[in-house]
């Protein structure tokens, strides 16, 4: 059973970096898709960034330029680089998983983007 372990939420100053990363134990194989989520308060969860086990990558206009999404497929893990990071940045963000048709989630890490 694979389950997403994620990692690397906190509180930063607008500007500042923080970087998350999710790791997917148990066996990742064949062509899947990992990637972030985010959901505000009162706000429907969106995407973030993506990156398929090719090393395909889409990212939200929103935070095209200031975040990057990388892997590490030896280690079933993903990383999600946030700089520039401004208060509307605010969110808990969601490790996901897309493989076979089918969506795993990890547990949520809650950034905030506070002075």
């Amino acid at each position: 059973q694979v389950q997403l372990v994620e990692s690397g939420g906190g509180l930063v100053q607008p500007g500042g970096s923080l970087r998350l990363s999710c790791a997917a134990s148990g066996s990742v194989y064949g062509f899947y898709t990992m990637g972030w989520y985010r959901q505000a308060p009162e706000k429907q969860r969106e995407l973030v960034a993506t990156i398929t086990s090719g090393g395909m990558t889409e990212y939200a206009d929103s935070v095209k330029g200031r975040f990057t999404i990388s892997n590490n497929n030896a280690k079933n893990t993903v990383f999600l680089q946030m700089n520039s990071l401004q208060p509307e940045d605010t969110a808990v963000y969601y490790c996901n998983l897309y493989r076979w048709g089918n969506n795993l989630w990890g547990q949520g890490t809650q950034v905030t983007v506070s002075s």
